[in-house]
């Protein structure tokens, strides 16, 4: 591949990227020419993840990390770097619905539980890739898959609050770490067809579809450009941004 978007000799770090959105952002980097480390609880689907994209014809290496604890996040990526030398690129994916139930049911615990999917763990993964870009002296791209629901309300529970908080958190990094020439992203999904999407109630789904224009829900597919783009020089001037793919499903006056 040559042109805007040839990422040959660049490396991309996908956490969650087994599987879902994770691996479907790996699948594009991997055809822009990236080489790829993948990070997830699960050293089977780990594997198999890291031997498709071999396929592809790139490197690719994956490493067992729970991203929650941040021990392991430092460990792998000690690994990562000792693996392929280098590091360019970090979509920290990993993350979940947390616990679910009713607000005023919620717990500490509850709450805490899943901050620390999905806040605390990008704020682990970050920082050890930032600290990477900066010893290298190369910049680099911090890339963290948020929500359409950080710009909705939805009950049960903290998730929107968390996929609003990652958000936030680009911005304050896309301040600090100008200087290092790294840029901080997040990418907003709306609904999006995934292996976990099948199990999906069928009434959710239509509703989803009657809230978007375009007539459509995302596939794996179109969270491959985007990727390709945000990781590329491309983005250079783009740092702070919360890029929605939703088709239009967020601004739909129903």
């Amino acid at each position: 591949m040559s042109g805007l978007f040839d990422l040959r000799g660049h490396v991309a770090l996908v956490t969650g990227g087994n599987g879902g959105l994770g691996l479907g952002m790996a699948r594009g980097l991997a055809k822009a020419g990236a080489d790829i480390a993948i990070w997830g609880r699960n050293p089977e689907r780990n594997l198999a993840a890291a031997e498709e994209l071999q396929a592809m014809g790139v490197k690719a290496a994956d490493f067992s990390c729970d991203v929650t604890k941040p021990d392991e996040v430092v460990s792998a990526m000690e690994k990562t770097v000792a693996r392929f030398g280098r590091l360019d690129s970090c979509f920290a994916n990993a993350g979940g619905s947390g616990v679910r139930k009713p607000f005023t049911e919620h717990t500490l615990a509850d709450w805490q539980s899943t901050t620390d999917l999905n806040v605390n763990s990008v704020v682990s993964t970050f920082q050890a890739a930032a600290k990477q870009f900066i010893a290298q002296g190369t910049g680099g791209k911090l890339i963290v898959t948020s929500s359409i629901a950080a710009l909705m309300g939805i009950p049960g529970g903290g998730y929107s609050a968390t996929k609003a908080a990652v958000s936030g958190l680009v911005r304050s990094l896309a301040v600090e770490l100008a200087p290092a020439g790294i840029q901080a992203n997040a990418i907003l999904p709306g609904f999006i067809e995934t292996e976990m999407s099948l199990n999906t109630p069928q009434a959710f789904r239509d509703a989803c579809l009657r809230r978007t224009p375009s007539g459509k829900l995302g596939t794996l597919e179109d969270m491959e450009g985007v990727a390709v783009f945000l990781a590329s020089q491309q983005s250079n001037l783009v740092t702070g941004h919360s890029l929605v793919i939703d088709g239009g499903q967020s601004i739909f006056p129903m």
